[in-house]
């Protein structure tokens, strides 16, 4: 084993993994397998094997499992299938999130509803969940019984315009992470966060169709371009493996340098 397969390599590593189905989730999905992780894809359901069957030409095992995670009973459900099949999960990333528009005054309560669910709520369930599974494992030679990683937003610093709820759910995030890292960082288990910039995927389709905004962004991203999925490989390895054993609690923001400017 090289220096860099021992430090960041995912070899003998299972990750369950929410929102891989496409944009920056599939491409960090991809990144772990490459590292050397088996993948478990929740998906609402299975009529995408798109990301599923790139981690089988990998030559890593992937399986699929289904829920709604807008629905809270459908979330809760989740763990006990999975380990009913006997899995030993070490990496849990919860990329899957949704995005509403709407003038604040005018924002729905039903779409609030939804992206707190979505994007904050079952976030805390799977990391519930998942860390009193990891919990109950026993610690690797370093101590290490697992890594959660959760995606953030550059709203999670900033209030942005009309997406009210998604601003609350991401702001929320930060602060799970820290709290999670507090009680569970002794026990072996890492909580961090990595919130993207301005990501030329398809959640933000409304902002690169508006003109105006669009070139107002740009203008404000040091790197000089809008961010793309590949831009997290790096990112997510990083917190996934022993490169970060010492990191826990953190936000690692990916944004071409916006935060700093």
């Amino acid at each position: 084993m090289s220096y860099l397969e021992g430090l960041f390599g995912l070899e003998g590593q299972k990750a369950l993994v929410t929102g891989g189905t496409r944009g920056i989730g599939q491409t960090m999905a991809l990144a772990l397998a490459r590292a050397g992780a088996d993948i478990l894809l929740v998906q609402r359901d299975t009529t995408n094997k798109a990301t599923h069957d790139q981690i089988i030409a990998l030559g890593r095992k992937c399986t699929i499992y289904t829920a709604d995670l807008a629905s809270q009973e459908s979330v809760a459900g989740i763990l006990p299938k999975i380990l009913a099949d006997d899995h030993k999960i070490t990496i849990l990333l919860n990329c899957a999130g949704i995005q509403r528009r709407h003038p604040s005054e005018k924002f729905p309560s039903n779409d609030w509803d939804e992206v707190l669910q979505v994007n904050l709520t079952t976030v805390f369930t799977l990391c519930r969940d998942v860390g009193a599974h990891m919990l109950s494992n026993e610690p690797d030679s370093a101590n290490r019984r697992g890594s959660i990683i959760n995606i953030a937003s550059l709203l999670s610093f900033q209030g942005g315009l009309t997406v009210p709820a998604y601003a609350a759910s991401k702001g929320g995030i930060t602060q799970l992470t820290k709290a999670l890292s507090n009680e569970w960082a002794s026990k072996g288990i890492a909580v961090n966060a990595i919130a993207p910039g301005y990501i030329a995927t398809e959640m933000n389709t409304a902002l690169i169709d508006d003109e105006n905004r669009a070139a107002s962004i740009l203008a404000r991203i040091p790197a000089g371009r809008w961010g793309k999925p590949e831009d997290f490989e790096g990112a997510v390895l990083f917190l996934a493996s022993r490169a970060s054993m010492y990191v826990s609690g953190e936000v690692l923001t990916v944004d071409g340098g916006w935060m700093g400017r």
